[in-house]
């Protein structure tokens, strides 16, 4: 690799959300700067005074379901204590140019695993297909429960940097009368993409993913500017999925994880799906791990929502799981114009990804 190659400084158009723009800056990886520290891992399997460890239910709300059963439970979700939304209706109101509507909804915690400080790529598959499961069986639950949802997002914080306040292993979920902005987007420009080229943007972004090289040469001089070769930005590949570094990533080391075949909403991944899952996850992990060690992280599931306007997506839109790792801190440049900025090489972490030898995971 030449040193043209070494040093980007590019701006990257989302190819999903084109008002999504990423800069890549790696010149930007040698300047002084704080970065997040990877989050204090406590190992412990059970903690006294921790409100999720098994036996301390009675400090949290009650349980709202649980897995394999409430009395053994190894998964099992409660109300959030302190929710963004609930299903308190207070009415809503237009002042002006200033409108509000009611905050309702649903916020509720999955405890992962009775383990207190299981990491995922340490869960069995077997436990990880489970929680898919309980995530899918919950979202149905809460959409059937009240027609005016239109949206259930599950999602995972890891670290405090990320957003998590209990150290034990946990996830959430939040049902919300509105379609968050950010999958709206993908949504309308999904469909925009359909209406164009009759079919799926993410479905042609794997099959790119899959078959695409290019190079792409100087017209002066004649040397190559820009290589990308077939299975660039592939980090797994299963059965069902494929695991891909984004070319326009706004975190370092963020990974998307997609079904191999179009499928809008995870509510219809069968239990074969789920399964399969479960291992690219776990393998997915274990490779961040052995490269940001300790990383923070966010994930988060984004599917069609639920809404009579999206009923016409099924062909367009793509479920699909995003891992976003916190290993800097968003800039005022960052705040201030909506770009994200990222100083590592979507292609260099792929690479390094890639290159992991995972040794035989043991279930």
């Amino acid at each position: 690799m030449d040193k043209q190659q070494q040093v980007l400084r590019e701006i990257r158009i989302n190819p999903i959300v084109p008002s999504e723009s990423v800069v890549v800056a790696t010149a930007r990886s040698l300047r002084p700067r704080k970065k997040e520290e990877p989050a204090p891992r406590d190992t412990r399997k059970h903690v006294d005074s921790c409100p999720f460890c098994k036996g301390n239910e009675d400090k949290t709300p009650p349980t709202v379901a649980a897995w394999p059963n409430e009395a053994q439970w190894e998964i099992r979700i409660v109300e959030n204590l302190y929710p963004v939304l609930d299903d308190t209706e207070q009415p809503g109101f237009t002042l002006g140019l200033q409108q509000a509507i009611s905050g309702y909804g649903r916020h509720e915690v999955i405890i992962d695993h009775s383990n207190h400080g299981i990491a995922i790529h340490d869960m069995p598959e077997t436990h990880l297909s489970m929680l898919f499961h309980a995530y899918q069986e919950r979202m149905r639950q809460l959409y059937a429960m009240d027609p005016r949802l239109k949206y259930v997002l599950a999602f995972k914080n890891f670290g405090p940097a990320a957003g998590g306040s209990i150290p034990h292993t946990h996830s959430q979920l939040i049902a919300m009368p509105v379609i968050p902005e950010n999958v709206h987007a993908e949504v309308f420009y999904s469909r925009e993409f359909y209406r164009k080229h009759h079919q799926c943007i993410f479905c042609s972004l794997v099959d790119e993913a899959l078959t695409f090289e290019v190079t792409i040469y100087d017209r002066d001089s004649g040397e190559i500017r820009r290589r990308i070769s077939v299975g660039q930005y592939v980090i797994e590949k299963s059965r069902h999925f494929i695991a891909i570094k984004p070319f326009a990533s706004r975190f370092e080391w963020e990974i998307h994880i997609l079904p191999l075949q179009h499928q809008a909403d995870f509510l219809s991944a069968g239990a074969d799906k789920i399964e399969d899952l479960a291992g690219i996850l776990r393998r997915t992990m274990a490779r961040l791990e052995a490269v940001v060690s300790g990383a923070q992280y966010n994930y988060f599931l984004h599917s069609l929502p639920h809404d009579p306007d999206c009923a016409e997506c099924e062909a367009s839109y793509h479920w699909h799981l995003e891992i976003c790792p916190r290993t800097s801190i968003p800039s005022g440049f960052e705040l201030g114009s909506g770009f994200f900025v990222n100083s590592v090489s979507p292609e260099d972490a792929a690479e390094k990804l890639r290159a992991v030898k995972l040794e035989r995971m043991q279930e």
